[in-house]
């Protein structure tokens, strides 16, 4: 279904939790929240979604602004127009339960910002391959959206990828190069509000899960020095596709955590939203190389 969240219209699908024999009160709620560009709700809904809804746990999935089956407006991309359009859509839904909020690559960058600025609405806040929107994340998002603009409207690179990467590949590059070259979205979403580099507005309980060959695993020792409720899990031979490549054990990690976190009837009072505020040789590239440069 479609739903109006703020000033664009959001493509939503909820899973109701199955009810299981012995369950008492109201069911633990997640928020999945996928990544950017090449991505979409589909992620989840043949990955974790089903499952989740089946172990008795409410789940919503929803497309980002400008992807999938939502409103694709011209600007408005900065990272905390994602989040208010995430706290808008539980507010149109009239969920008042404090979520779990899954957030797979840049998605989780999205879950990290309102685990900061909306903290009274998350439970907890699970990052798959990602990273927080601190001031680092700004620079190498910046680089790989330039990259990927400048790449992607090349035909032959999209056959490049078609060929080593796949079709399905191919197809998804050439919705980003669509999303990139009709709004804003590569100029504003690494422009905008940020959180502080120590890390220091999540206070929620935080699961983050990556892959031992990825980049972004680099972040564990900071991640279990700041945050004291914080669980780090590293998969061994993997990069960045944790969510497709691990789906099993990706599903079974983060069904524990809820598990384990789930606190029956906590209704969190009302607040209003933040004020968005600004702050600051040919080469081709692959499938992976796109995932890895936009993360």
């Amino acid at each position: 279904m479609k739903i109006r969240t703020g000033d664009i219209t959001t493509h939503v699908q909820r899973l109701p939790a199955a009810k299981l024999e012995g369950q008492q009160g109201e069911p633990p709620v997640v928020v999945f929240v996928h990544g950017l560009l090449t991505d979409s709700l589909a992620s989840y809904y043949f990955t974790l979604g089903p499952a989740f809804a089946a172990a008795g746990i409410d789940v919503i999935m929803y497309d980002l602004r400008g992807h999938g089956r939502s409103e694709r407006p011209s600007t408005g991309y900065q990272v905390e127009c994602f989040v208010d359009d995430m706290v808008a859509l539980l507010d149109a839904l009239g969920e008042r339960r404090r979520v779990h909020v899954v957030g797979n690559s840049f998605g989780g960058t999205v879950a990290a910002g309102a685990a900061a600025w909306y903290p009274e609405r998350i439970a907890t806040l699970t990052l798959i391959e990602a990273e927080p929107p601190v001031q680092r994340w700004t620079r190498h998002m910046a680089e790989g959206l330039a990259l990927a603009k400048e790449q992607l409207v090349h035909e032959e690179v999209i056959d490049w990828i078609k060929e080593n990467r796949g079709a399905q590949t191919a197809r998804l590059s050439r919705i980003a190069c669509k999303i990139l070259n009709s709004t804003t979205l590569g100029d504003e979403v690494w422009s905008g509000r940020i959180i502080d580099d120590d890390l220091s507005a999540i206070t929620c309980p935080v699961l983050a899960v990556f892959g031992e060959e990825s980049g972004l695993v680099a972040q564990v020792p900071l991640f279990e020095k700041v945050w004291e409720r914080c669980r780090t899990v590293v998969l061994p031979d993997q990069g960045h596709s944790v969510l497709v490549e691990r789906t099993k054990e990706t599903r079974d990690l983060l069904l524990e955590w809820i598990r384990d976190h789930h606190v029956p009837g906590h209704v969190p009072a009302q607040r209003t939203a933040p004020a968005r505020s600004a702050s600051a040789g040919q080469q081709h590239l692959s499938g992976h190389e796109l995932a890895e440069a936009l993360r």
